[in-house]
């Protein structure tokens, strides 16, 4: 199906793959080693220098899935939506018009749990729940090789079993799959053949049973030392004057009808780090807009959010000054062309792009932070340009930057490789030794569920 000898270009080097019939790989590579352009190159978009050697199936028997692609498929729905609308949730084009008719009612729909959400807007799915709908809409075309990158992430363990059996069913009915991966945990046990992607550099490294692919991969993932010093805090700010950070008292959230979640009361004391869990499409990030402000039934339930009641003539700016957020939404919505600085700078002012000078406090705190994350030497580079995992990480630095009295993380490691998401998760540890800022953390990875969280919210 596939075969490529000694091809050249100044993005991407592979001196020899071959994929055959009934074959399945999976690719490693970190943050920013240039799997996005491997993708480019399965569907003809990467033209090498030189190359002794390429044979590919044809584009229309070739699908990519990715973050990338979820964006375009986003901001391509959102041209879509009247301006009519107050609220982009209600705008009805339906997650099954995706989908052929005559699949609406089809098992694998089911088995993806997909059947009880054909009729939600689509832009009201999670991430998981549209990936998944995409990965169903390129099966229901007929696809010959499926290209994913990072499936599993922002999946429930359910979802993730699920899709992994169906990966493995659709192989043995004769898609090839190719999974770009981020972190070893995610391989599913079923495959074999496993490559690595380094500074766009392609190896082939064997068979995930063999030592020797385990030793290599050991060697290639294995954290340095953080030798980086910690960056400097805005201010220290005043001890916190209320009980709770955060107060929801009986709440419920409905789009046209339907319930998100009914009654539900929720409260979070200072330092009272919370874990919320739960499987995809079950509220998890509508409770956190309901926090934030960005869900605009906040201002329809009882809850206090950082000493105001919402609906009592606060500023949605007001309490925003006090919070850092990383979440899907918001990195769907960072689309405004600015470089990585400005970027984390905007933190400081909770906007979208910069509209006013920073001081040049600010600016030394940004760069600290850009250094942090290994990204310092990027800091005049475009967003845009970065890989979906690199973005994460610099709005990751955008919401740590001013030292948040509630930091909000929906996801936030999402499309992080093991050692970012190990760097991660150690900023999190670390930021809780401070004793200033309370984390709010919704993951579905095990690993993650950290002991500096007292309190789990499962929904």
């Amino acid at each position: 199906m596939i075969n490529i000898v000694n091809f050249e270009h100044d993005k991407l080097a592979i001196k020899h793959w071959q994929l055959l019939e009934n074959e399945n790989w999976c690719v490693l590579g970190r943050n920013g080693s240039g799997k996005q352009y491997f993708n480019q190159l399965l569907i003809g978009e990467l033209l090498p220098t030189s190359c002794e050697q390429l044979a590919l199936p044809p584009n229309d028997k070739v699908t990519i899935i990715s973050f990338e692609a979820q964006q375009d498929i986003y901001e391509a729905v959102l041209e879509k939506v009247s301006p009519d609308y107050a609220d982009i949730n209600q705008a009805m084009i339906k997650a099954k018009n995706f989908l052929p008719e005559n699949k609406w009612h089809d098992p694998l729909v089911t088995e993806f749990g997909l059947s009880q959400r054909l009729d939600t807007s689509y832009l009201q799915l999670s991430t998981g729940e549209s990936r998944k709908l995409l990965i169903l809409q390129a099966i229901f075309q007929g696809v010959d090789l499926l290209v994913c990158d990072n499936p599993f992430d922002s999946l429930d363990i359910a979802s993730c079993t699920a899709l992994s059996s169906a990966f493995a069913r659709l192989s043995q009915a004769g898609i090839t799959i190719v999974l770009l991966l981020s972190n070893r945990q995610d391989i599913p046990l079923w495959f074999d053949n496993i490559a690595f992607i380094e500074r766009g550099q392609f190896s082939v490294l064997g068979n995930l049973t063999d030592d020797s692919t385990k030793h290599q991969l050991d060697a290639l993932l294995t954290p340095a030392a953080d030798e980086l010093p910690w960056p400097d805090t805005v201010q220290q700010l005043a001890d916190y004057q209320h009980t709770f950070l955060v107060e929801l008292i009986q709440c419920t959230v409905r789009y046209g009808g339907v319930s998100v979640f009914e009654d539900i009361n929720v409260t979070i004391k200072p330092l009272q780090h919370t874990l919320i869990t739960g499987a995809n499409g079950s509220g998890k990030s509508t409770l956190m807009q309901l926090i934030t402000g960005d869900c605009p039934q906040c201002y329809s339930n009882n809850i206090h959010v950082l000493g105001y009641k919402r609906g009592s003539g606060e500023s949605i700016w007001e309490l925003k000054a006090q919070m850092g957020i990383v979440s899907a939404e918001l990195h769907r919505q960072y689309r405004v062309s600015v470089d990585l600085l400005t970027v984390v700078l905007s933190g400081f002012y909770d906007s979208i792009g910069l509209y006013q000078a920073a001081t040049q406090k600010q600016l030394a705190i940004a760069a600290q932070w850009l250094d942090k994350i290994g990204l310092f030497a990027q800091r005049h580079q475009l967003f845009q340009q970065l890989s979906y995992g690199e973005q994460r990480l610099v709005l990751i630095a955008r919401a740590l930057v001013k030292s948040p009295y509630l930091l909000i993380l929906d996801e936030p490691t999402q499309g992080l490789d093991e050692l970012n998401r190990h760097r991660v998760l150690n900023f999190l540890e670390h930021l809780a030794t401070q004793k200033h800022s309370t984390m709010l953390l919704v993951s579905h990875r095990q690993d993650e569920h950290l002991s500096i969280f007292e309190q789990h919210i499962k929904l």
